[in-house]
């Protein structure tokens, strides 16, 4: 098959490449088990460098996709359907360790940060914050998430909150306290906590070595599903393209809702984000949450999350006139990280230093 990468773009090459594959394979131009071709003929064809398509590869093969097999080639590893048995078979990673300090994010900038904050808005901080948070945090973040996830979201979708505990709050007061949850067995436990204290059921589905196993899935009565796609916490299970695929036709099939918790993902060794399942289906049933906490400081007890348009009326009309939890003085902090692009430096900079560890 033949790829036109597109000279002078803002994109570059391998990234052009990594999309047209992955269109491709997803659309079953590609079938699951066949060889993809060679790298010097992908090359050749797409009038590319070999380094940019073996970046692309391996971009590919990191997000499941496909496979590489030493001194055969690379070979297709999505599966449309997903629908095998899930196995007890494949042992659990470990749980990832905790940041080193080479990994905080340097006190000098954020202590800058908060003088230039501080002297540029002075008593404006000391108003009350607009309940879904101030706006120039939400358009901040919005651009954020477009540089790098690819997300195409309005501000009105975006909401503030102290963490991603209270905005699980917000989501059962949203979705309701009739409906059962699905959380992943093994998981962070104050995710199920905080449900239980809701009034909320949750249904512990276990995890295989992509992600919730399909007999699982098929087995719950829930109707919404909790996941952590990127190395869940403590199994560090990373869901592959697949199960993300099949965790969006869970929630076709149902009229269901998943709640996608983000936490960390920011810190993939890959030199391109993690795909999300709200990337996958950003129209109706996918709620997107993350936090500062893990990226910052866990002192920056500040969260958000994503809603589809399709719940933001609803999400007005019932818990809107809750007050936003977090001053102004840390969403302008915030909002000026992400604009300046502090944040985005230092999340390089980790990824960089664990890379060659």
């Amino acid at each position: 098959m033949n790829y036109h990468i597109e000279r002078g773009t803002a994109q570059s090459a391998y990234l052009q490449l990594y999309h047209r594959l992955r269109a491709d394979i997803v659309s079953g131009a590609y079938l699951r088990g066949g060889k993809m071709p060679s790298k010097r003929q992908l090359a050749e064809d797409a009038g590319v460098s070999l380094v940019t398509v073996e970046h692309a590869y391996a971009i590919l093969c990191d997000e499941g996709y496909l496979e590489s097999r030493p001194r055969s080639g690379y070979y297709v590893a999505y599966r449309a359907g997903d629908c095998f048995p899930g196995t007890d078979a494949a042992p659990l990673r470990a749980a990832a360790a905790e940041h080193a300090a080479e990994d905080e994010f340097p006190f000098s900038v954020l202590a800058r940060t908060m003088r230039r904050v501080l002297s540029d808005y002075g008593s404006a901080l000391l108003v009350k914050s607009p309940n879904n948070g101030c706006a120039a945090l939400r358009q901040a973040i919005a651009d954020y998430l477009a540089r790098s996830r690819g997300f195409r979201v309005k501000p009105s979708q975006i909401v503030i909150g102290s963490g991603a505990e209270y905005l699980y709050g917000l989501i059962v007061q949203l979705l309701g306290r009739e409906r059962i949850y699905g959380v992943e067995n093994p998981s962070y436990e104050k995710i199920r906590r905080v449900y239980q204290a809701n009034g909320v059921r949750c249904d512990m589905l276990r995890l295989g070595a992509d992600g919730v196993r399909t007999d699982e899935l098929a087995r719950t009565e829930a109707t919404v599903l909790h996941v952590t796609p990127f190395h869940s916490f403590p199994s560090g299970v990373t869901a592959s393209a697949g199960k993300r695929a099949e965790y969006i036709r869970w929630a076709e099939e149902r009229g269901g809702c998943i709640v996608e918790d983000d936490f960390d993902s920011e810190f993939t060794l890959s030199s391109k984000a993690e795909d999300t399942v709200f990337s996958l289906e950003p129209e109706r049933s996918v709620i997107y949450i993350n936090t500062f906490s893990k990226t910052i400081a866990p002192s920056i007890r500040v969260g958000y999350m994503v809603l589809p348009e399709t719940l933001t009326d609803a999400f007005k009309d019932t818990v809107g006139f809750y007050s936003c939890t977090v001053p102004l003085f840390e969403q302008y902090v915030l909002a000026q990280l992400l604009r300046s692009g502090d944040f985005e430096r230092h999340l390089n900079r980790v990824r960089r230093r664990r890379r060659k560890q």
